[in-house]
């Protein structure tokens, strides 16, 4: 029974081919077997032949061949255990030889952050991070009530999250809020919301919204007015852009407060009653793998955001 778990174990590491996975995450990453080749330094020739070796070896495709190139979801789960290696090692790095690890690529972090939070409080976080390190990080933005299924399917190794709930081999760390405003410019108060704001103002006035899964505006409308929203909708896919749309009078829009009170300061931006603060609860979601850079992106993300979020009960 031993010997025959010893062989199926070195069956498994002769299968899992590392520079073949360094291949396969650089074309992943990358999106090209041309641009994959660049990365690493080897011809694009090599590059095929060590994916096309280990899909042969596993018995499975790996990339769908596309413009650009996507992982299967066996090739997503090797990429994300290669990701948890290169993480390992970063640490056993200081300890062995000089020479080791020179030739290879940076270290990455992936990480899925909301939009608001990377053009709010993020940055000085991956920022003190980055200088602490010398980690390069890969975002990904999505809604953060959606960026935790990032973390689930193995995509990424942290998010920030609207997300309370558990994910197994994870830990959850409470952020704090990050506080939103309506608003709208005096010119486009004065044309829609003259009589006030209600059902018939809120049907007829033009909204934005982030993308399809954005239910900011929607929230905002049924918690302090009652209303299920149905508006005309511009889809403005940038934090930045809501507030220039909005600053231009094209629309009414949700806006993080550090964000919006400078303008309603200025002026340029009015709110819209009841004049008080959606609320956005945030979590750090990531992953329990012990590796120092993770924990010293935790670390950093907690220290910003203790002082930029909004505690709970404040």
């Amino acid at each position: 029974m031993k010997l025959d778990r010893l062989r199926l174990m070195k069956h498994y590491f002769i299968m899992l081919d590392y520079p073949a996975l360094a291949a396969v995450s650089a074309v992943v990453r990358e999106g090209s077997f041309e641009r994959a080749a660049d990365a690493l330094g080897i011809t694009p020739s090599a590059v095929s032949q060590r994916v096309r070796g280990l899909e042969e070896r596993l018995g499975t495709v790996l990339i769908v061949r596309a413009q650009p190139c996507e992982p299967t979801d066996v090739g997503r789960a090797l990429c994300a255990h290669f990701d948890q290696v290169r993480l390992l090692e970063a640490d056993l790095a200081p300890h062995l030889k000089p020479q080791f690890g020179k030739g290879e690529a940076p270290l990455i972090l992936k990480i899925a952050v909301n939009s608001d939070s990377l053009a709010t409080w993020f940055p000085e976080a991956a920022a003190q991070f980055v200088q602490a390190t010398g980690t390069l990080l890969d975002l990904i933005v999505d809604d953060e009530a959606h960026t935790a299924d990032r973390l689930r399917s193995g995509e990424v190794s942290a998010v920030i999250t609207s997300d309370p709930e558990p994910i197994q081999g994870c830990s959850t760390i409470e952020l704090g809020s990050l506080r939103y405003r309506a608003c709208a410019s005096p010119e486009f108060i004065a044309r829609y919301f003259a009589d006030g704001v209600d059902q018939r103002s809120l049907a007829k006035a033009p909204c934005l919204r982030f993308d399809r899964r954005d239910a900011v505006q929607t929230r905002w409308a049924a918690d302090f007015h009652g209303v299920k929203l149905s508006a005309p909708t511009h889809w403005v896919p940038s934090t930045q852009g809501f507030l220039d749309f909005t600053e231009k009078g094209l629309a009414w829009g949700l806006h993080p407060e550090p964000l919006a009170l400078p303008c309603i300061a200025a002026g340029t931006l009015q709110e819209l009653p009841p004049c008080e603060p959606l609320v956005v609860r945030l979590y750090w979601t990531v992953t329990r793998l012990q590796a120092g850079s993770l924990r010293s992106l935790t670390d950093a993300v907690r220290k910003v955001a203790g002082a930029a979020l909004v505690p709970r009960g404040a």
